[in-house]
C-alpha cells in the first residue's frame, strides 16, 4: 500500500509545476500508467485510465469480452463466462466485462520504476517549458534576483526559481551588484546544454535601452514614436535615433521629458551613461550632422558611394565631436553607416583653443596646473619648450611630452 501511496503523492507534486500546464501532465501521467499495464496485460487497448492532477485520484478500468467457456483466445482481451459470472451474475456471452484494476496489483517493483520514470519525465518537462519559454522571449525585459556571484559570471534566479546567467561580458562596466539585489537586463540567448537550458541575459545589449526607454515613454509602448536604430558604449555613451508618425509628436521631447524627467531613470539604470536622443531624418547630410551632436558642424561633404563623411568644424567644436575617447565619432559613425571624418576649418588654423577644451585628453588636474600659471591655451603652452613647461608647472617631464604631444595633433 504504500508504494500505491508513494506513486501517488509523486503525481500530486507535478501537479505543483507552474511551467507544465494540466492537458501536458495528464497526458504524461497517462503514458507513464498505459506503460504499466503494456507490461503486465501485453495490450492497453482496452484499458480506460483516468488521471485527475488536482486531487492525485487514479482509477484503471479494464474491458474484457465475455465468451464461451474454452473459446477465450487471448485471456487480456476475453473473458470466459464462468469467470465473468464470479463477479457478475447477470453477465452473459457477448456483454462486456469491467473491473478496477488497483495500482497495488502491479506490484512494488513496478510502482517504483514507475514513479522513476515520472520523475525523470517531468523534469525534462519543465526544462524544454523552460527553454521555451525563454526562447520566445528573446530581447525581452526580465527581473531577478542576483544568487551568486563568480568571478565572469553572476546567477540570477526569476520569480519562478529559473536560473539566468549574466556574464561580466554582458555588464555595465560599473555595474556592482551583491546577492539579494533585484536586476534587470534583457533575455539576450538562449540554448540547450546537456539537456538543460542555458539562459543568458545582457544589460549592455542595444535591445536593453530599448525597453528601459519601453517603460519610460509611453508614446513609444505605444508605437506613436519608433526607435529606429540604437547604439552603444555601455556605460560611456549611447545614441537613440526616433521618429515619430504624428507631426503633433516631438519625439526628442517625448523621450527626453520635462526638464529630462523620463531619461533620468534611465541613465541612472546605465550607471550615468550619456544618451543622446536624436530626430531620424532620411536626409543623410543632416542625420550625420544631428548624430554628431553635441558638437555644431559648420559644413559637410558626403561621398554616398564610399559611404564616408568630410565634417568641417570651428576648432573649439572639434573636442566635442570626437568625445572622450572618440565614443562621440565612433558611435555617430554606426549610428549613420557613414565613416566620419573631422576636419579643422581651413580659416582657422591661426585661432586659438582655450585649454578647457582638451579636458577629455587631459586630466583636470593638470589642466589646473596649467592656468595656475598663466598657460589657458593651446598656443601660450605650445610657444613654450619642454624644460620651461617643466619648471613652470614642477610637471614631470612624461606629463608635459604627452600635453606637448596632444595639443601639437589638434593643430595639425
Amino acid at each position: 500500500m504504500s508504494s500505491n501511496i508513494n506513486l501517488i503523492d509523486s503525481f500530486q507534486e507535478f501537479k505543483e509545476f507552474k511551467n507544465i500546464d494540466r492537458p501536458t501532465v495528464i497526458s504524461v501521467l497517462e503514458e507513464v500508467f498505459r506503460s504499466m499495464i503494456r507490461r503486465r496485460f501485453g495490450t492497453d487497448e482496452n484499458c480506460d485510465v483516468i488521471v485527475n492532477p488536482d486531487n492525485g485520484d487514479l482509477e484503471i478500468w479494464r474491458t474484457r469480452v465475455v465468451v464461451e467457456d474454452e473459446f477465450s483466445e487471448d485471456d487480456d482481451l476475453e473473458i470466459e463466462l464462468t469467470e465473468a459470472k464470479k463477479f457478475d451474475a447477470d453477465l452473459e456471452v457477448g456483454d462486456d466485462y469491467i473491473e478496477q484494476i488497483t495500482l497495488e496489483s502491479f506490484g512494488r517493483r513496478a510502482i517504483l520504476a514507475a514513479r522513476q520514470t515520472l520523475v525523470s519525465k517531468v523534469l525534462e518537462l519543465e526544462k524544454d517549458e523552460v527553454f521555451k519559454k525563454y526562447k520566445d522571449r528573446e530581447g525581452e525585459l526580465v527581473i531577478g534576483e542576483v544568487y551568486q556571484i563568480w568571478k565572469k559570471e553572476l546567477l540570477v534566479l526569476d520569480d519562478d526559481g529559473n536560473e539566468l546567467i549574466l556574464p561580466k561580458t554582458e555588464q555595465i562596466p560599473a555595474d556592482y551588484f551583491k546577492k539579494g539585489d533585484s536586476i534587470r537586463a534583457v533575455v539576450y540567448k538562449v540554448d540547450m546544454m546537456n539537456n538543460n537550458p542555458k539562459i543568458l541575459i545582457s544589460r549592455t545589449a542595444p535591445e536593453f535601452l530599448q525597453r528601459l526607454f519601453e517603460l519610460e515613454v509611453p508614446e513609444i509602448f505605444d508605437g506613436l514614436i519608433t526607435i529606429k536604430k540604437i547604439v552603444r558604449e555601455p556605460g560611456e555613451r549611447a545614441k537613440v535615433a526616433v521618429e515619430s508618425y504624428d507631426d503633433r509628436i516631438d519625439p526628442v521631447g517625448a523621450c527626453v521629458g520635462m526638464k529630462g524627467s523620463r531619461i533620468h531613470g534611465i541613465v541612472r539604470e546605465l550607471r550615468n551613461e550619456n544618451i543622446d536622443v536624436i530626430n531620424f531624418t532620411t536626409n543623410h547630410s543632416l542625420y550625420i550632422t544631428r548624430a554628431l551632436s553635441p558638437a555644431r558642424i559648420s559644413s559637410i561633404k558626403i561621398d554616398e558611394e564610399n559611404k564616408t563623411a568630410a565634417v568641417y568644424l570651428k576648432s573649439d567644436q572639434v573636442s566635442l565631436a570626437i568625445g572622450r575617447g572618440g565614443h562621440n565619432i565612433k558611435l555617430a559613425g554606426k549610428l549613420t553607416g557613414y565613416e566620419i571624418d573631422v576636419y579643422r576649418e581651413n580659416d582657422e588654423f591661426d585661432e586659438d583653443v582655450d585649454i578647457e577644451e582638451f579636458s577629455d585628453e587631459i586630466e583636470s588636474w593638470v589642466i589646473d596646473a596649467l592656468k595656475r600659471v598663466g598657460l589657458d591655451s593651446a598656443r601660450s603652452v605650445l610657444a613654450l619648450t619642454e624644460e620651461e613647461l617643466s619648471r613652470r608647472t614642477d610637471l614631470e617631464e612624461d606629463t608635459v611630452k604627452d600635453i606637448l604631444r596632444i595639443l601639437q595633433a589638434e593643430f595639425e
